[in-house]
């Protein structure tokens, strides 16, 4: 056999298996990113930060379908199916491109988004909004943001329950520093934030570079089986 038909084949082969396990870890990271940002929904009030994970679950999906048709045109040298095969390489390699393009420039605005975000929800504190204890931070910058707050004069001049590094014993007064978690929220929520958008993006290139080799090997292969004699020929010949 024809050492590039060979390597073109082997190289959609292992694309066709690797479509299943991508998109099970497309899955898995799409639904972390919306369960981290569900998690800290309060802070987060702009809804299009949410469109990586969704372009990432919903290629995900059509994933898992299509490792079978590339599989099995690959090995039939079918010229359809290899085109069809292409397209589906192209959509989600272009999809990919897409997402990676929105984590990048959503990447960059969210410390102002945070802030932004924060300042809103720590001055309409009542007690039942966001809860801060997750993440083992005291106001907005730091600790002393409270005391530009309404609801900290109202309350004695206190700080609520979940900047208290132990709840039992705290008196969440501001000149007890030493009970308190004393580190901002806006910068540890931005430090995960910008961890998960990171983690998700390198998945997303990793499998981009795949799918580009991939398109690569239809080539090789659909140009290479039309200048020979037609006919099915085995991987393995």
């Amino acid at each position: 056999m024809d050492c590039g038909i060979f390597t073109s084949k082997s190289i959609l082969l292992f694309l066709s298996l690797v479509f299943w396990a991508a998109g099970a870890a497309l899955a898995y990271v799409g639904a972390y990113v919306i369960k981290t940002y569900d998690n800290f929904d309060s802070f987060i009030q702009d809804k299009y930060t949410l469109v990586p994970a969704a372009i990432i679950i919903g290629v995900s999906v059509v994933m898992f379908i299509f490792g079978l048709v590339g599989c099995c045109a690959t090995l039939r040298e079918s010229k359809v199916g290899l085109s069809f095969f292409f397209l589906i390489i192209m959509g989600i390699f272009a999809a990919e491109v897409a997402a990676l393009v929105f984590s990048f420039i959503y990447q960059g605005r969210i410390n102002a988004d945070l802030e932004r975000s924060m300042n809103d929800v720590f001055m309409k504190y009542d007690e039942q909004g966001a809860d801060t204890k997750a993440l083992e931070c005291c106001g907005v910058l730091n600790y002393t943001s409270w005391s530009n707050n309404t609801w900290f004069r109202n309350n004695n001049n206190t700080v609520p329950v979940s900047c208290c590094k132990n709840s039992t014993q705290c008196t969440r007064r501001l000149d007890q520093p030493e009970q308190l978690n004393t580190q901002g929220c806006e910068v540890k929520l931005d430090r995960l934030l910008q961890g998960v958008l990171g983690y998700a993006m390198l998945v997303i290139l990793g499998f981009a570079v795949i799918k580009f080799f991939g398109m690569l090997s239809v080539c090789v292969i659909t140009c290479k089986s039309g200048s020979r004699r037609s006919g099915y020929q085995p991987l393995y010949a």
